[in-house]
């Protein structure tokens, strides 16, 4: 029989030390763990998610307020424990938060792997757009209307 993960869900309070294990097993080190750390120590954290699957989490996703364009979310970090890698859980998982952010008209920017991101339902940031990181690093899900042109993540992306 095939396991398949729980729903996502907003991470539970007492799950810290699950998620820095699992973070810390996907990035192979502490240094995502501290970003994660500084995240919620600044307030910058919009939300945690976790995908739970038999009594674990091999899931997590944070979504920060970005400084700028103001009301932006910004993803990341995004971890699947390594193993359940290659089974399409973290694709379904980063799919599911695009799907939301189309649905709920928030707009959601990510960092990364410009191909794995396009599979999960972002698209390229539009012309014009600054940011600290290579443009073709960068994508988003939902609307993206904003005169602000100036991508500004929280500190603890720096």
């Amino acid at each position: 029989m095939l396991k398949s993960p729980d729903f996502m869900r907003p991470m539970a309070r007492g799950e810290e030390p699950a998620v820095d294990a699992l973070i810390t097993a996907a990035f192979n080190g502490k240094a995502e763990v501290q970003r994660v750390a500084d995240l919620r120590k600044s307030r910058a954290i919009a939300g945690e998610m976790v995908l739970p699957m038999d009594g674990g989490i091999i899931g997590y996703a944070a979504l920060s307020h970005m400084i700028a364009p103001k009301g932006w979310i910004a993803l990341g970090p995004v971890a699947i424990h390594p193993d359940h890698h290659g089974r399409g859980f973290g694709r379904r998982f980063v799919g599911m938060i695009a799907q939301w952010a189309q649905m709920s008209g928030q707009t959601v920017v990510i960092q990364g792997d410009p191909a794995f991101y396009a599979r999960c339902g972002f698209a390229p940031i539009a012309d014009g757009f600054t940011s600290p990181y290579p443009l073709d690093t960068i994508q988003i899900a939902g609307p993206a209307k904003t005169k602000e042109k100036a991508l500004t993540f929280p500190k603890a992306f720096r």
